[in-house]
């Protein structure tokens, strides 16, 4: 009997081939006579088109082809999710312009030096109007509307009909306005599309080459737009340089690349700049929560009230439905809360629009829960871990349906909880922080904890297909697409656990819409417990085969029948065996090849969890925050390789950090974007960031075989908050309750200044009382004219 791969250590099979440079992107992809499409952007964040004047543009050298809206009339992409119908996005500009950055025409070129040189000529007459580019700012009743036939910047938004009645019998009450400030994606690869057209006489209408994480429902998003059968589009995705939820459908310049192709007869490519990804790829976050939370004077907390606003940007799209239902989902956290009120409003604003980014709304719903506990502990002098402790949902408590109908699989929060302060010493460096305060150091240590949980494992399942030849190697197909998590090797070693076929002698293949019929790719952290769960059910049915066959040739009892290695034998038998070359031969013959599919559908979301501690130093005469460690102890369920869990571990506690101290994306006044470079935006160096010391507990789940959970955005969601809890942390002492993220030294120092004379909250705006009450109710009739 072969010894089992899963929960080792093994290396990453997929690496070698990028480390040598060998990898193809969509960039670096060759195709004769391909022609270069760039686009003209809107200059300014609103204002009506009073027309477009190509003419200089097309007559310049090496162009081909110049396009307005008018001029291509291109049906609108599906957005990946819609909150409001009535604000959908064309894919170029018709009568005005929505934000700084959105596309106005596309000129197509033989070079994309000829296209940048050209584009320099296009002559747009814009008439300015005014610009809401504050959320808080939009929902006032006279704020200018991106949208006038609705009558309000409110895009969606519902409330509860507790309200503050859900904070009665609270003995102590803290409130904190909270900004989960936007964010940019910032993957090493941008956008990028080459399309090839086809013909009713090839194979495919159309071939693309898409930068995605989701090529089959890239190709149904093509199909949707133009009409197509799913069947007769081709979308292949290369090797792909980082999505984080900006790469996850078909975009308005992949629809019009599409178009252009099409029409010329030509392939088109089109190559997203840095500017450009900055400016037009969908930003995270974008929420400004007025949370309030209800206290016993002995800790226990009685009530949570949250008033959220999502940023929609420019449409209403992904980003603002992210505030209304997923951020609400998580609301509760792992805490034993008995009522909560969640109100929640997505503001349509002259920005960028707003996407998913790395945990989607959960982050947001952490960060809030757990900066309002550490706000409470210092309001009750209470040590912030213990008043967790006291309100942590219990073991036995599983599962459990929160009070807002989430239904957590398994949990033991305390588990990794303890385990993250053994780490970190705990004790030794409150000791620390302590000596420091007495000594009068302008060096101040800061100590932050948070504990958290999300949901992964959406989607209504997930397709693999295993098999097996007749030179003894088996193939992997998988509707995931990975761009970074390890599938190759993931996948590989449950092929090998079940069929005991090296790992060198499998193939994987993914991310092509031709060879893998259906799958939903990569998004929410799904793809081992969803794609790898199909990939085990398959090598479970080609196992069983291959029993059966190889009972017959060698004359035993299927039940007998193990894999060796090398192919099945008899238990206990040395010299009776069968190798897999005369396996799949002897399929063959029989009943076709040795193969089989499977389409896995889960038992329902899982929800992973864990516990961050950070320490930070803060110099009290220049705000200056230095990350001194950071300890994660996330819990994923069942660890099938912990060297690809600890590298999720490491770059989502890196860009959860880098939201808490250093990345934010802004705006001026007039929406012109002053974060639009990465001279601007501050990403974090290695230089920046201390040794990360990341662990992990299993608590598994009962929803797949694997027992596995998510952890590609759980580090994510639980570094942000200790980082933030960690600055103020260190500054508790000198009465400050509070500092937004990022926490700039500007920022910090400003807080040092008030001292305990700041404040975190302000009323909010009141369109929330205006909302329609969840589950059917309107709002009262005095109010209904606001919306």
């Amino acid at each position: 009997m072969v010894g089992s791969l899963l929960g080792t250590e093994v290396r990453r099979i997929e690496d070698p081939e990028l480390l040598r440079g060998r990898g193809t992107f969509v960039a670096n992809h060759h195709v004769d006579g391909v022609l270069h499409v760039g686009f003209a952007r809107s200059p300014v964040a609103h204002a009506l088109i009073r027309s477009i004047d190509l003419t200089a543009a097309a007559a310049a050298p090496g162009i081909v082809a110049a396009y307005a809206a008018a001029d291509l009339e291109l049906p609108i992409p599906p957005p990946f999710l819609v909150l409001n119908p009535l604000c959908e996005r064309p894919p170029l500009a018709t009568d005005r312009v929505r934000f700084a950055g959105e596309p106005v025409a596309a000129l197509v070129g033989e070079t994309a030096a000829a296209v940048a040189d050209a584009l320099e000529l296009v002559d747009v007459d814009y008439e300015p109007l005014p610009v809401a580019a504050d959320p808080e700012r939009a929902l006032e009743p006279d704020a200018p509307q991106q949208f006038p036939e609705l009558g309000s910047n409110v895009a969606g938004g519902e409330r509860d009909p507790l309200g503050a009645g859900v904070l009665d019998g609270a003995d102590v009450v803290v409130r904190a306005r909270l900004e989960n400030q936007r964010v940019a994606v910032v993957p090493m690869e941008g956008n990028a599309i080459i399309a090839i057209p086809g013909g009713a006489e090839r194979e495919f209408d159309i071939t693309v080459y898409l930068s995605t994480q989701m090529p089959h429902g890239a190709r149904d998003g093509i199909a949707a737009t133009f009409g197509w059968a799913p069947e007769r589009i081709r979308v292949i995705a290369p090797h792909v340089g980082g999505g984080f939820g900006g790469k996850g459908g078909v975009t308005s310049e992949h629809a019009a690349v599409i178009a252009i192709a099409r029409r010329l007869g030509r392939p088109a490519r089109w190559i997203e700049t840095r500017s450009e990804n900055m400016q037009a790829m969908p930003h995270g976050r974008a929420q400004v929560q007025f949370a309030e939370l209800g206290l016993k004077r002995d800790g226990t907390i009685s009530g949570l009230r949250c008033r959220v606003i999502g940023d929609c940007g420019a449409y209403a799209g992904f980003g603002g439905l992210l505030a209304i239902a997923t951020t609400r989902m998580m609301a509760q956290g792992v805490y034993r809360i008995p009522a909560i009120s969640y109100d929640s409003v997505a503001a349509l604003t002259n920005t960028t629009p707003v996407g998913a980014f790395r945990g989607a709304g959960r982050p947001e719903a952490a960060a809030m829960l757990e900066r309002l506990i550490d706000i409470a502990a210092a309001e009750l002098d209470r040590d912030p871990v213990e008043l967790r402790r006291q309100n942590f949902l219990a073991p036995e408590d599983f599962p459990h349906t929160t009070v807002v109908g989430t239904n957590y699989d398994s949990g033991d929060y305390d588990l990794p909880l303890t385990e993250a302060l053994r780490l970190a010493d705990y004790d030794g460096l409150r000791a620390e922080q302590a000596r420091r305060i007495e000594a009068g150091e302008h060096l101040l240590l800061g100590i932050g904890v948070s504990t958290y949980v999300e949901i992964t494992g959406g989607g209504d399942g997930e397709y693999a297909e295993v098999e097996v030849h007749d030179d003894g190697r088996a193939t992997i197909k998988v509707g995931t697409s990975s761009h970074g998590q390890g599938h190759a090797t993931s996948f590989a070693m449950i092929v090998a656990d079940a069929l005991g076929i090296p790992m060198e002698s499998i193939d994987f293949v993914q991310s092509d819409t031709a060879v893998v019929p259906r799958g939903e790719g990569t998004g929410g952290s799904r793809s081992l417990q969803l794609g790898g769960s199909a990939v085990r059910e398959a090598s479970e049915q080609v196992l069983r085969r291959a029993k059966e066959l190889a009972a017959s040739r060698l004359e035993a009892a299927v039940e007998d029948i193990e894999p060796t290695g090398e192919g099945l034998g008899v238990a206990g038998v040395p010299t009776a065996r069968v190798s897999w070359p005369e396996l799949a031969r002897a399929a063959a013959e029989r009943d076709g090849a040795l193969a089989e599919h499977a389409d896995f559908r889960p038992g329902g979301a899982t929800f992973p969890f864990g516990a961050h501690v950070s320490v930070v130093e803060v110099d009290t005469e220049t705000g200056f925050v230095r990350p001194l460690r950071h300890v994660a102890v996330d819990d994923c369920g069942r660890v099938l390789n912990p060297l690809i869990v600890r590298g999720q571990q490491h770059g989502g506690v890196v860009q959860g950090m880098a939201q808490a101290l250093w990345e934010q994306v802004t705006f001026d006044a007039d929406g012109n974007p002053e974060t639009a470079t990465l001279t601007d935006y501050a990403i974090p160096s290695a230089a920046d960031v201390p040794a990360l010391e990341v662990s992990g507990t299993e608590t598994p789940s009962p929803l797949n075989p694997l027992g596995a959970k998510g952890i590609g955005e759980a580090a994510t969601i639980g570094s942000t908050p200790a980082v933030q809890n960690a600055v103020v942390d260190a500054l508790k002492h000198l009465g400050v309750r509070h500092i937004d993220m990022p926490a700039t030294p500007q920022r910090v120092w400003q807080a040092i200044q008030e001292g305990g004379s700041g404040t975190p909250w302000r009323e909010p705006p009141a369109v929330f009382e205006t909302l329609p009450v969840r589950g059917g109710g309107r709002p009262r009739e005095a109010d209904q004219a606001v919306v």
